[in-house]
């Protein structure tokens, strides 16, 4: 009897150590997605402020209209480019968050 109780109580242990090991990965992942997002939203924000003081600078409308041209197409490629990279970092998170439980779950289907 005192064995079953044994055994439980060491794999309550060791489910709590893979969370707490997954949370772990999980809260590394948010802060990197955090901390990435915020340098693209202060660049983003420069990047436009400097934009606008060239289209309000220009001497003419078409130089105008150009700055605001290369600015539209900057922009989209940015925002490209940062939509595949966080892509890349929820992938990276969602891996690193499952990574404890691999051998678990691959003992289970065997």
């Amino acid at each position: 009897m005192m064995n079953g109780f044994d055994d439980i109580q060491k794999m309550s242990k060791d489910n709590m150590d893979l969370a707490m090991e997954s949370f772990g990965a999980m809260t590394k992942g948010f802060q990197s997605i955090s901390a990435e997002m915020a340098d693209y939203s202060k660049k983003s924000f420069e990047d436009g402020s400097a934009a606008m003081e060239k289209i309000v600078a220009a001497k003419t409308l078409d130089k105008a209209f150009e700055a605001q041209s290369e600015f539209a197409k900057s922009a989209y490629e940015t925002a490209i480019s940062q939509a595949t990279k966080f892509g890349e970092m929820y992938t990276d998170m969602a891996k690193s968050a499952y990574k404890p439980y691999e051998a678990v779950l691959g003992k289970a289907g065997k």
